[in-house]
């Protein structure tokens, strides 16, 4: 079943604690070039502001990074926060890097600031940009059109380019936005996986065929920690547990090293909470991740996975994805 599914990756550019931003990177340079090689169809990066140890801010300019130095592999926002962002700005950005990488560059949207307040105003967007999201991917769309002849406001370069435009989401507005569109939709059940079921249910139940697709098309996103043995994948996945647990404190999200015992490290209370949060993670061997991909895919009808990978070693987050490429098949 998975070798009709495609696998593609979410960076949020995590900072390893006791390295910088340049660093990191480089980290994730070498990640994209990696998936790249072994033919995973899409590298998308994310946008959060104001969070220590997340360097995924200024997407746009990270795209452009890793395009210019991979070959194949789409590259592409997981996603840009609308609300936070002019819709022209947006279209002059993305236009650019298409015409840079051509057929290369996705628009992955996002409706929530996906920041704090504070920031949120910082970013100088008001208060209720969130309200004209619906409003603002349709001027998105326009612009990344063919001009018209009388077109007044145009996105130069940006206009023709109609670079991808996916809706993400983490409840049930874009996917009932995406759905009355025709356009792709991702889930974000790397962090929101309780309203999975429904928001996919509500997306192709009410489906509308548009130029962009004739069909449902639906990207879940899904953390995955797979390793040789189940004990080390247990371990590695401790990184993960502890930078959610971090989050939940509202403290620093380096990643950190694996630990032996996380019970040392949080509450009851804290260690469900972090559990809920992760509820879509397959931790395991190359055998246990295909069957947790196989059961996924087969409930939801999932097109594509993905996959967050949090992992304290580079080098064995690298290898992660030769082994998660070899359970395709």
């Amino acid at each position: 079943m998975l070798d009709t599914i495609s696998f593609s990756l979410l960076e949020l550019a995590s900072i390893r604690e006791g390295e910088d931003a340049c660093e990191t990177f480089k980290h994730s340079l070498r990640y994209a070039q990696k998936a790249d090689e072994l033919g995973f169809k899409r590298f998308w990066l994310a946008e959060h502001h104001n969070m220590e140890g997340i360097a995924s801010s200024a997407t746009a300019v990270l795209i452009g990074y890793i395009a210019s130095a991979t070959r194949n592999i789409r590259v592409g926002s997981g996603g840009i926060m609308l609300p936070n962002h002019p819709p022209l700005v947006i279209a002059e950005q993305f236009g650019t890097l298409a015409s840079l990488y051509p057929e290369r560059i996705d628009l992955g949207l996002g409706r929530a600031p996906g920041t704090d307040p504070v920031t949120a105003r910082a970013l100088r967007r008001d208060d209720r940009a969130a309200d004209d999201f619906p409003t603002e991917v349709s001027l998105l769309q326009q612009l990344l059109a063919p001009a018209t002849p009388n077109q007044r406001l145009k996105a130069v370069p940006g206009a023709g380019t109609q670079v991808p435009i996916w809706l993400l989401g983490s409840s049930l507005f874009s996917a009932q936005l995406a759905a009355q569109r025709g356009l792709p939709y991702a889930f974000a059940g790397h962090f929101a996986p309780r309203l999975v079921r429904e928001a996919i249910y509500i997306y192709r139940t009410q489906f509308r065929p548009s130029e962009t697709l004739s069909e449902p098309y639906v990207m879940l996103g899904v953390p995955v920690v797979i390793s040789e043995t189940e004990e080390r994948a247990k371990f590695i996945f401790t990184t993960s547990l502890q930078r959610i647990l971090a989050l939940f404190r509202n403290q620093p999200l380096w990643l950190r090293p694996p630990v032996k015992n996380m019970d040392e490290l949080w509450t009851p209370q804290e260690k469900a909470g972090v559990s809920d949060f992760l509820a879509l993670a397959g931790v395991g061997t190359p055998t246990q991740i295909k069957a947790h991909l196989e059961n996924l895919a087969d409930e939801l009808k999932v097109n594509e996975f993905m996959f967050t990978i949090d992992l304290y070693d580079p080098d064995e987050r690298m290898h992660s994805l030769e082994l998660l490429m070899s359970i395709k098949s």
